[in-house]
């Protein structure tokens, strides 16, 4: 199967290529490389992974990219929630016109499947925990109300005859996140290896659900394997984790003795977030095998050993 991933030289969409081409699939990836990291860029090269240089708006560059393509993965995305607050236009444009590209391009082209990458974000605050994917959409941030949007115009293309399936991927981390544009486990590993205290705004008691990216590549892979259709799932652990307990965890890995620092909370943050599994476990087979404290220390091995990654 030809699989072409958008926004391949991200965190996720790389991640993703790698572990594709490592069981079978003819991979290649397209991104604009404005937010790539010279680590992905290795990586892809490495494992001599094609890099189609365009961006998702550009429409004919789009449809060439897609020439003979099974199936697309589209991650192509700019993932800041605090970015998303101070510039929401550019997410708008960026993160829902450049989805209805890609979809009226798979579709116009004949491309079998689409897999969307959304975000946890599309719930907001939520009301019942763990979530399932039935619970009310209500985004605080023009970041999740982007991904949100995205999912609609995805759903609107599949009633012309798209396939698809929209994972709502919850805290993913590993190999090649961006300190830029990361999340708080790569925040915290870079001030802790710095011999830093690990920064928490708020009081450290919100829950996250973190997620290694092999598993979520694990999970796209059985979306493309299992042929499951237009739906919608959770992709995440399932289990909640507090942000106090996850900096103590990468302190005592680190065998350093920090004591975190409390800063007040960002706007657009959610306070408590976990999800319910269960659906990606029945129709997909989905099952996390990486547990955090095993993706922690694996994470802090390899930039012990490598300063940009």
């Amino acid at each position: 199967m030809k699989v072409l991933i958008t926004g391949g030289a991200g965190f996720i969409g790389h991640n993703v290529a790698l572990f594709l081409k490592e069981h079978g699939y003819d991979v290649l990836v397209l991104d604009n490389l404005r937010r790539a990291s010279d680590l992905a860029l290795d990586r892809l090269n490495a494992y001599s992974i094609p890099v189609f240089e365009t961006d998702v708006l550009n429409a004919k560059e789009l449809r060439a990219a897609v020439k003979g393509v099974d199936a697309v993965v589209h991650a192509a995305a700019y993932i800041s929630v605090e970015e998303s607050m101070k510039k929401p236009a550019m997410y708008f444009r960026n993160n829902v016109a450049g989805t209805a590209n890609v979809a009226d391009v798979c579709l116009r082209e004949g491309v079998k499947f689409l897999v969307y990458i959304s975000s946890a974000a599309v719930y907001g605050e939520p009301v019942a925990l763990p979530v399932t994917e039935s619970h009310l959409t209500n985004p605080i941030s023009p970041y999740g109300l982007t991904k949100l949007m995205g999912e609609e115009v995805v759903k609107f293309y599949s009633q012309r005859g798209l396939k698809y399936v929209i994972l709502r991927l919850f805290n993913a981390y590993g190999r090649g996140q961006s300190g830029s544009y990361a999340g708080v486990i790569t925040r915290f590993v870079e001030r802790v290896r710095a011999g830093k205290p690990p920064i928490i705004y708020g009081d450290g008691s919100q829950t996250r659900d973190f997620l290694h990216v092999r598993d979520v590549a694990r999970a796209i892979e059985q979306c493309m394997e299992r042929g499951v259709e237009n739906e919608t799932f959770n992709i995440a652990s399932g289990k909640p984790t507090t942000i106090k307990e996850l900096a103590e965890l990468i302190v005592k890995l680190t065998k350093q003795d920090l004591k975190p620092i409390y800063a007040k909370p960002r706007q657009g943050d959610i306070k408590h977030s976990h999800a319910d599994i269960s659906k990606a476990e029945e129709l997909l087979g989905f099952k996390p095998e990486i547990s955090l404290e095993e993706g922690l220390s694996e994470l802090l091995d390899f930039r012990a050993n490598r300063s940009d990654g």
